[in-house]
């Protein structure tokens, strides 16, 4: 994939250039995860009532487990993809030691990213677009290559489709056994 190499140069080739740039790059690249972490647990505790809190944060929890946790795992497990940095031989504005893809983050932000903008659109676009900085600034980090944030965007958007898939077949069932018990409007028993 000589595309992806060029891409991930081309965008990596912007590191080095200022220790101002390099700072941002960092703090996107490293921190920016443990803020959007911070608003979606915000995110969780901004609902109101109890049932709705508990149903976001099984709706985060499981589209994180699925997608992080077993699908990107399994994936990494399979495919030990190395890191840019190693493949390439040079030193990254951030540590990393594990394999590069999907992409751990990614997959992590962006399946917060797609439960959110499920459940709310203007949260969900600044959730997403924020893990598509993160994901930039990874590849300008050189720890990623361009592909393995779209691997994470995708295993995210897969995790997210079963989750929300299992969730809404429930709903559906719940809504017709609903109907099932109750009586119809205007009939006598």
């Amino acid at each position: 994939m000589a595309w992806d190499i060029n891409l991930f140069n081309w965008i990596h080739g912007v590191s080095g250039w200022s220790v101002f740039s390099d700072g941002l790059i960092i703090f996107f690249a490293q921190y920016l995860a443990y803020i959007l972490f911070g608003a979606a647990v915000f995110f969780i505790f901004k609902n109101k009532g109890l049932k709705s809190k508990i149903g976001t944060f099984l709706r985060l929890a499981l589209t994180v487990l699925i997608s992080r946790g077993i699908i990107a795992g399994a994936i990494a497990y399979f495919y030990a993809r190395p890191r840019p940095f190693v493949a390439l031989g040079f030193k990254p504005l951030v540590n990393e030691t594990n394999t590069s893809f999907p992409s751990g983050h990614a997959s992590f932000l962006f399946a917060l990213g797609f439960v959110i903008f499920s459940l709310n659109r203007r949260w969900g676009y600044w959730f997403i677009s924020l893990a598509f900085l993160n994901g930039l600034a990874r590849i300008f980090a050189g720890v990623h290559y361009p592909t393995d944030i779209a691997g994470g965007i995708l295993v995210a958007l897969a995790g997210w489709a079963i989750v929300y898939s299992l969730l809404h077949k429930n709903e559906k069932t719940d809504s017709r056994e609903l109907r099932e018990i109750q009586p119809e409007a205007g009939s006598q028993n």
